[in-house]
């Protein structure tokens, strides 16, 4: 996998305890530096932050100072964990789910549709083409059968038939 970008302004911030919101977050970092954005991510389910933030600095050198100085600082009796954040990515693969329209894999989807439907139409054919000649190889061999049985009793009421076959099995 390509190596994340980090986004040298943004910082993260992990271990915040419940109480801590954006405007606690922001006084907590607004010493070092002119704050651009700061972001708790909600969960859906709980409409409350996820134990983690991030801070955008309008200026690098002040998210370096600030992560310098409160990554293992303490905010509302929990340690923090401050790193640069990585840039934002959307669930799914390398770029992301969102980072192609739903429609972008729908000619390859067609594709392989079709292909699916052919293999199955072929399996079909080659299906039937199996079942039609077993059915002629046993109706032959039913044939087969009803000959032979033919030529017993055509043997059983014909005496020449008889007594040439049995000159036959005598010169055997």
């Amino acid at each position: 996998m390509a190596q994340q970008a980090v986004q040298k302004n943004t910082l993260y911030v992990g271990g915040l305890a419940e109480e801590v919101n954006e405007t606690i977050l922001h006084a907590a970092f607004i010493p070092f530096g002119d704050i651009k954005d700061v972001k708790t991510p909600l969960d859906q389910a709980t409409q409350k932050h996820r134990s983690f933030g991030f801070v955008t600095f309008l200026e690098k050198e002040d998210a370096a100072a600030a992560m310098d100085n409160m990554d293992g600082a303490e905010l509302y009796g929990r340690v923090l964990t401050v790193n640069y954040a990585l840039p934002e990515r959307i669930k799914g693969g390398e770029q992301g789910w969102a980072a192609q329209p739903i429609w972008a894999d729908a000619d390859t989807w067609f594709e392989r549709q079709q292909q699916e439907e052919e293999m199955q139409r072929i399996q079909a054919e080659n299906q039937a083409a199996m079942r039609a000649a077993e059915e002629l190889h046993r109706k032959k061999m039913a044939e087969e059968r009803q000959g032979e049985k033919e030529d017993e009793t055509e043997m059983k009421d014909d005496p020449m038939a008889r007594a040439e076959a049995e000159v036959s099995k005598q010169n055997d």
